[in-house]
């Protein structure tokens, strides 16, 4: 069960509707939510206050229309840089997940327009929840995407999935593997079965012990991309994603520089995926 979220509200963007579908889950349904507004730091008494009323109203707005029991939320008014600021309230709340909005940058552009959902993603090793803001629709959450492999990552995307859907009657798990491939094969030799691939069938093995219907994929070619197509091919209404810690520990303080350079499949899956996107992550 997941029983600390951080809500990151901006009052934009599709966070609210995506907590409205969380609540709907069984697993999330008993957790307690923070939900935590953001206001820019002001340089006059008058801009500071007027910022807060804004923010407070925001706050009430978010709470009121998410109708959540009031035992189960707080309200968090910070100031600040909001980057800065939903990592130190995630460690202060000791959040189980963060949702957050994101603009669907990449790269370099993400670094230089200051997105926040890219900075928190480098920095936090708290599972996060990414939903582009108005670029789609927030749907039920019952056919799941999860992208495999051997990693420790992945495999506790898998267990989230599964605890995810595991109440949800209809709910389906599709998992993908994809497969590099290092020389050309012949024209009509069809992709790899996904029976057959050894990581697939190990978890889907693990999914159906609990009664979720699985379907597999293993298609060959660059991961990011493949996912991303198959997420939209399959109408899939939220992807999880591992996402292996890979900084030393004498980086934490600083963002990996390929992974800001969009570089990294856990950095094109997040911005290129048409669903939200679930990243879970074990520090290394």
């Amino acid at each position: 069960m997941i029983e600390k979220i951080l809500l990151a509200d901006s009052g934009t963007g599709n966070t609210e509707a995506m907590m409205k579908v969380l609540m709907e889950i069984p697993l999330i349904q008993r957790a307690h939510i923070t939900v935590l507004h953001v206001v820019p730091p002001q340089i006059s008494a008058e801009g500071m206050t007027a910022k807060w009323e804004a923010g407070g109203r925001t706050l009430a707005e978010a709470i009121n229309t998410l109708d959540l029991d009031p035992a189960h939320v707080t309200a968090m008014l910070r100031e600040g840089d909001p980057k800065d600021i939903v990592i130190k309230a995630a460690n202060e709340v000791d959040a189980e997940l963060i949702v957050m909005g994101s603009r669907g940058l990449k790269g370099l552009k993400a670094i230089l327009e200051n997105s926040v959902s890219q900075y928190v993603f480098q920095l936090s090793s708290r599972p996060m929840l990414l939903v582009k803001d108005d670029l789609y629709s927030i749907r039920p959450i019952k056919r799941v995407m999860i992208a495999m492999d051997k990693s420790d990552s992945a495999k506790e995307g898998l267990k989230l999935g599964i605890n995810l859907l595991r109440d949800i009657s209809g709910a389906e798990l599709i998992l993908v593997h994809t497969v590099s491939s290092l020389k050309a094969r012949p024209f009509d030799e069809t992709e790899p079965d996904p029976n057959k691939d050894p990581v697939l069938t190990e978890a889907a093995a693990e999914a159906k012990r609990y009664g979720i219907k699985t379907r597999l994929a293993a298609p060959e070619g660059k991961a990011g991309r493949r996912i991303c197509q198959l997420a939209e091919d399959k109408n899939v209404d939220l992807m999880i994603l591992g996402s292996p810690d890979r900084r030393p520990s004498i980086a934490k303080g600083m963002p990996d520089l390929d992974r800001l350079l969009g570089e990294s499949m856990s950095d094109y899956v997040r911005v290129y995926t048409p669903c939200p996107v679930l990243l879970t992550r074990i520090a290394s």
